[in-house]
């Protein structure tokens, strides 16, 4: 599993701009219809890097991604997370 930063080639604290920037160039590398002779290849690549961009560029889930990585986007760890003791969630 590639973390979300490297799939897009950007450092953690890249900026929206920068990270919007990046998607666009590697889902226009990417894109299936832009390699037909290699969809195997291109198909989970750009899955990928669509996933990536719904995360980063999306403020609440990439202060998610940042501070517990996928898992804490998957709802995983069980329990809860929680930086404050007024701030707090439970998963079931």
């Amino acid at each position: 599993m590639m973390a979300y930063y490297e799939v897009l080639g950007m450092q953690r604290h890249a900026s929206p701009e920068d990270i919007k920037k990046a998607y666009q160039k590697q889902a226009l590398k990417w894109h299936p219809d832009k390699n037909p002779e290699n969809k195997e290849e291109t198909e989970p690549k750009f899955k990928q890097i669509a996933e990536t961009y719904k995360v980063l560029s999306d403020a609440k889930k990439r202060d998610i991604y940042d501070k517990y990585n996928k898992e804490g986007l998957n709802g995983g760890g069980g329990g809860s997370h929680f930086d404050s003791p007024f701030e707090f969630s439970f998963t079931f």
